[in-house]
C-alpha cells in the first residue's frame, strides 16, 4: 500500500496568501530554558498551507467548514496530472483531459506542484487554477470536491467567480496540495479539517492511499 502524504509543511517559511497574516509558530514554553514542558503557539490564518474553503467563504451565508461532509471528504477520488504547457484550467482543457465519467474527487496536479517540491518561499502569482467556465464544467458533472495544487482554485486576478461558482454547488475546494510526487490514477483520499465553529475554512491534513 502506497500512502501519499499531500498536506503542506506549516511553518514560518510557507508561503501566504498576499495580505494574509504569515504563519507563526512560537515556543512559548521551553524546557532547554528550565520550562518543565515544551509548548508551543500557532497563529495563522485558517487559509494557509493545506486547507479546505467552506460556502462561506465567498457567500456569507452560514454554511461554515464545521458541517461539511465527511462522505464527501473521504472516499475514491483521481489524480490527474496536466501537462505543464497547461496555464489556466478552462472547460476546454478538461475536454481535452480523460478524466472519468461519474468521478466526484479529483486533485489537479500542474507545474504548480514544482515549487513545493523545490521549497519556493515567495507567493507566486502566476500559478495555474480554474477558470469560471472550468468551475461550471465540473459543477455540471458532478465534482463535489475538487482540489488544485497552489493556495487557491481560482486565479490570482479573478478570485471570486470560480470561487462562487464552485461553492454556491456546495463543491468543495482543497487548495494548498503537493502533488509532485503522485502519479496520474485512482486513490483513496482522506482529508480531515479542522473541526472550527463558524468558520469560512480549515487547515487539513490531506493523504492519498493508492488503490491496487
Amino acid at each position: 500500500m502506497s500512502i501519499y502524504d499531500i498536506s503542506l509543511t506549516l511553518s514560518a517559511r510557507l508561503p501566504v496568501w498576499p495580505g494574509d497574516p504569515p504563519v507563526v509558530l512560537e515556543q512559548v514554553e521551553a524546557m532547554d530554558k528550565g520550562a518543565e514542558y515544551n509548548m508551543t503557539r500557532l497563529a495563522m490564518s485558517v487559509h494557509a498551507g493545506t486547507h479546505v474553503d467552506a460556502p462561506h467563504h465567498f457567500l456569507n451565508d452560514g454554511r461554515t467548514v464545521e458541517a461539511l461532509s465527511l462522505e464527501v471528504l473521504t472516499g475514491l477520488c483521481y489524480v490527474v496530472q496536466l501537462p505543464h504547457d497547461v496555464d489556466e484550467i478552462t472547460a476546454e482543457v478538461l475536454r481535452r483531459t480523460p478524466l472519468p465519467e461519474g468521478m466526484e474527487r479529483i486533485l489537479f496536479g500542474t507545474r504548480n506542484s514544482r515549487w513545493w517540491a523545490q521549497g519556493v518561499e515567495e507567493f507566486q502569482t502566476d500559478f495555474v487554477a480554474i477558470s469560471e467556465d472550468g468551475a461550471q464544467w465540473l459543477v455540471e458533472r458532478g465534482v463535489k470536491l475538487v482540489g488544485v495544487d497552489y493556495l487557491s482554485v481560482a486565479p490570482y486576478h479573478a478570485s471570486v467567480p470560480t470561487h462562487r461558482i464552485l461553492l454556491q454547488a456546495g463543491v468543495i475546494a482543497l487548495e494548498g496540495v503537493n502533488l509532485s510526487q503522485v502519479p496520474r490514477g485512482f486513490y483513496d483520499l482522506y482529508c480531515l479539517p479542522l473541526k472550527l465553529a463558524g468558520s469560512d475554512g480549515a487547515p487539513a491534513r490531506a493523504i492519498l492511499v493508492r488503490r491496487p
